[in-house]
């Protein structure tokens, strides 16, 4: 895309995809497709664009809270991570929300990246070199899901192959991955592409190939079809000339790249006289765009802490009010990583201030990282207003590609900073965070002179006109946490670490809240609201699924009364009649309106044999007024949402009891023979 001195200066900044995944909001994920798409093919409509291929989602799992490409992602959960993927594909690509497609895609998507790709940089390890140690079981369950949904159901027609190895491989030399896996069995109808100088790595960072060409040959023969560089097509010649490849497969990557093409009717003659030929630049920043960014960050904005009904302020109570925090008025920190230039930006100063005439400013900290403090200009501004609303947490300097955190806390003095803000303040301050990864903020959690908190990601270029909006109750917070907030002390945890089970022999504690068995600062999906809500599964709920007595269910091999069905031994037709429904009512009691996001989990009698603590197998939003009641139906497959993974990547059903939780409400299910 291309901005600088052209007919479209900008185009529509939406929050990170940390944020949006907050809202577990899929038409939301969808429409926010659509709209990139749209305005892409107005670029492209007016030369601004060389091409139509986007080279995302990202759908990478957020394993480890270090991260700095977790903001980019949809959180650490796959059930959310893949029902992303697949609805900001189809809006991406053109397609009907359930996944229909009428002639010319609108854009290209790309899942990335292909695969156990979480660290990028962290105590002298980088992604171009690291060999990531991922077990079957692992693979199954929690990194490979979102790309098969991605390809399976959303229809991606490209897949990026990524920088690191896995288990010894580079990724993008991985024939079982990229051709046996994504294009064979996933059925990924487009291309596979190299994250960018990957291919040159196979040979230069790594040293899995000996010469150029044998990289070349490595990357064409695994499956990839373009790469993202020069490397390739400078050694293709001579890796022809010494066998390392042949011109047939040069010809599949080329098939492929220009198919994708013909699907975008690139091909087709004049663009304006063809669908979506016609998309003027008025598209690009429109005001219903615009307003869709509100509505992300609205959406996903969390609220973490609401003691005494802090929140929200009535605009007729703040007479004055202190606005302090390196992140209140400093545009780039509500972008993130990846953005282009957006199309208007409120910061949450401007936009208090437009609601509070007496506001006034003090930054506190010279940059995010906080090296150099004005504490004592902070205190004395929080001591002479009648609010305090404070904007901390991180920035792209934290956290972002190429760089992953070593700790958790908030950055030099920013809690020093609060700490005393707090203490000074007339009255419990708010404090508001953003961020991609989580923090350890204990120590705020636990401060009763801070009210409340809300987290607001990278809220894009109405994120504070979000929070504000929020702030005075102009919207109910609704945002859960789509990624577990762990103390400080995980971070004795290697990064390298892969594992996602917990090891009690060794201490090791597991990662996500399937496995963690420690004590997290703020657990996933955790998020509170103006109102109150309550649950209860709905009377004559199914209590039990009948299998046919011919079946038989195996043993585990260390425990004789663990019994499970193989679901592949199942078959098709079996799982598809092993369909349960799941009612759940549903109340706000007051006092405010609002949307309001229900979450299933389920959970087995135990965690042994590697089971999740509990997994996520659907969610819902509703929006109900104060005092209204709704009912909300869970469609499940036992075959799907009560399997489990074992050691060696196999799906099995376990025979017996089976738990769907909601909130503080459980409801049990019997698989009997």
């Amino acid at each position: 895309m291309h901005f600088i001195g052209r007919t479209i200066p900008n185009a529509t900044s939406f929050p990170q995809v940390i944020l949006t995944a907050a809202s577990f909001n899929p038409d939301l994920w969808y429409r926010i497709g659509q709209a990139i798409a749209v305005e892409a093919r107005a670029m492209y409509n007016a030369g601004q664009a060389d091409g139509l291929t986007l080279w995302s989602p990202n759908v990478n799992i957020f394993r480890d809270p270090r991260w700095g490409r977790g903001q980019e992602t949809p959180g650490e959960d796959p059930t959310t991570a893949s029902k992303y993927a697949v609805s900001f594909v189809r809006g991406l690509q053109g397609d009907s929300p359930t996944g229909e497609r009428s002639g010319q895609l609108m854009a290209s998507a790309c899942c990335k990246h292909l695969t156990a790709y979480d660290l990028d940089s962290w105590k002298g390890t980088v992604r171009y070199t690291f060999d990531a140690r991922v077990t079957a079981q692992d693979m199954e369950d929690t990194f490979q899901p979102p790309f098969r949904s991605c390809v399976e159901q959303g229809r991606a027609t490209c897949v990026m192959c990524s920088y690191n190895r896995v288990n010894g491989v580079p990724t993008c030399a991985d024939y079982n991955l990229l051709t046996k896996q994504a294009k064979n069995l996933w059925g990924l109808d487009g291309y596979i592409s190299s994250d960018c100088g990957s291919v040159d790595m196979i040979y230069g960072s790594s040293h899995y190939a000996k010469t150029p060409e044998e990289a070349v040959g490595y990357a064409l023969k695994a499956g990839v079809d373009i790469n993202c560089g020069k490397f390739m097509h400078q050694y293709a010649g001579s890796a022809i000339q010494k066998g390392n490849i042949s011109e047939s497969d040069i010809d599949r990557a080329l098939f492929n790249a220009f198919s994708l093409r013909m699907k975008l009717g690139l091909f087709n003659g004049n663009p304006q006289k063809l669908p979506s030929g016609d998309i003027p630049p008025s598209q690009v920043c429109s005001t219903e765009h615009k307003n869709l960014a509100l509505q992300a960050a609205q959406e996903g904005i969390v609220l973490l802490k609401n003691t005494g009904n802090t929140l929200p302020l009535a605009r007729s109570n703040v007479t004055s009010l202190g606005v302090i925090g390196p992140n209140a008025n400093f545009p780039p920190s509500l972008m993130g990583n990846y953005n282009g230039p957006p199309c208007v930006v409120v910061t949450p100063l401007e936009a208090l201030q437009s609601s509070i005439k007496n506001t006034r400013f003090e930054a506190g900290c010279n940059i995010v990282a906080c090296n150099v403090t004005k504490i004592p200009e902070a205190v004395q501004l929080a001591s002479s207003v009648d609010y305090v609303i404070m904007f901390m947490g991180l920035d792209q300097d934290q956290e972002q590609e190429g760089l992953d955190r070593t700790d958790l806390l908030l950055p030099g003095m920013q809690q020093t900073l609060i700490s005393k803000v707090a203490e000074a303040a007339k009255k419990p301050i708010i404090l508001v965070l953003l961020s991609g990864g989580p923090l350890d903020i204990t120590f705020a959690k636990n401060d009763p002179r801070i009210g409340a908190i809300l987290w607001a990601g990278y809220p894009g270029e109405a994120g504070g006109s979000a929070i504000s909006s929020i702030i005075f109750g102009d919207h109910n917070p609704g945002g859960k946490l789509p990624v577990t907030w762990y103390p400080q002390d995980f971070t004795k945890v290697p990064m390298t670490d892969m594992r996602m089970r917990a090891d009690p022999a060794t201490g090791y504690p597991g990662r996500t809240y399937r496995f963690y068995t420690g004590k997290p600062v703020y657990q996933f999906g955790y998020g509170l609201s103006y109102s109150s809500h309550s649950y209860e599964f709905e009377a004559g709920a199914a209590t039990s699924i009948y299998l046919n007595n011919s079946l038989s269910p195996q043993a585990h091999p260390n425990d004789p009364n663990t019994l499970s069905y193989d679901i592949a031994s199942l078959g098709f037709n079996t799982c598809g009649e092993l369909k349960i429904s799941a009612t759940v009512g549903v109340k706000n009691h007051g006092p405010m309106a609002g949307k309001h996001t229900v979450l299933l989990f389920s959970r087995w009698p135990s965690t042994e044999h590697g089971r999740p603590v509990k997994q996520l197998v659907g969610f819902q939003s509703v929006h109900l007024e104060a005092g209204e009641s709704t009912k909300v139906e869970f469609s499940l497959s036992a075959c799907e949402h009560l399997s489990r993974v074992m050691d060696d990547g196999r799906r099995v059903l376990d025979k017996g009891s089976h738990f769907l939780i909601v909130g503080d409400e459980e409801h049990e299910i019997s698989i009997i023979a």
